[in-house]
């Protein structure tokens, strides 16, 4: 069963296409078939991954625009083993006609409809806003991983994302849950960081991912060469943390689908 993830964080910097690039490749070194999409106009993602946005003839924007057929954008990555949805800066594009259209909170859905069970994650890199892209992510998505830096405006920006979370949940998208909070170039030295990281534990209990990612240079090197940190060096301390992310996710999706069909066989 596919599971649509989407990775949002409005404020900028945490993080969040750093996770994107690298929790899918570590989720493909566990044979997982993996589709990972950038909505981002920045195209961070997709550069992350070795390809030149700017030297794209289509990209997912031509999917929610122009009606050009999803299969017809996906980049198939074999040194990674993940498949790609790229975009560059014409997604802006797809934004500005998304907010003039009625009803287009379903467009980034209904794009992804034709492919989405080949995969058995879809992850989705957001912009860093609670834009109309944004949205429409939260839509097509079953949950939404939240990467943040463990200080103090992080608070003050997930509870906007919380917000948003549950506006969509009420109104367009009952399914939609927390998959989980990322606690990323987390410094234990730090007092701040420490007081955050319990707080966040405080609020949301396991929501809280136990993996945390580190400051790490080797993570900070690898999209200038086109990788996830896993193949540019894959016995870095980030490498190995998004490794330990990808099995926390399994070990979580295992247990609630036996908590899940222990409660089915027993009513």
């Amino acid at each position: 069963m596919t599971q649509v993830l989407a990775l949002a964080n409005q404020k900028g910097g945490v993080g969040k296409t750093t996770t994107s690039v690298n929790l899918a490749a570590s989720l493909a070194a566990t044979k997982r078939k993996v589709l990972l999409i950038d909505l981002d106009p920045q195209g961070n993602a997709t550069m992350g991954v070795g390809i030149d946005k700017n030297a794209l003839q289509e990209t997912f924007c031509d999917v929610l625009l122009s009606g050009l057929e999803v299969h017809q954008c996906v980049h198939t990555l074999e040194n990674i083993g993940i498949d790609l949805l790229p975009s560059n800066a014409d997604m802006t594009a797809a934004e500005v006609e998304l907010m003039r259209s009625k009803g287009s909170e379903t467009r980034l859905k209904e794009a992804i409809a034709p492919i989405k069970d080949e995969y058995e994650f879809v992850l989705i890199d957001c912009p860093p806003a609670l834009n109309m892209l944004t949205l429409n992510a939260l839509v097509a998505s079953d949950g939404v991983i939240i990467p943040m830096q463990c200080e103090y405006y992080a608070l003050e920006g997930l509870t906007a994302l919380m917000e948003t979370i549950n506006h969509v949940r009420s109104s367009v998208n009952p399914k939609l849950e927390i998959e989980g909070l990322l606690r990323t170039m987390f410094d234990p030295r730090n007092t701040l960081s420490n007081d955050v990281s319990a707080q966040l534990i405080e609020h949301f209990g396991d929501k809280v991912y136990r993996t945390i990612v580190p400051r790490n240079v080797r993570l900070a090197e690898a999209p200038s060469h086109g990788l996830p940190a896993l193949l540019y060096e894959k016995t870095s301390t980030g490498a190995l943390a998004y490794l330990a992310l990808a099995g926390e996710m399994l070990r979580r999706n295992s247990r609630n689908y036996a908590a899940h069909t222990h409660t089915g066989a027993t009513v």
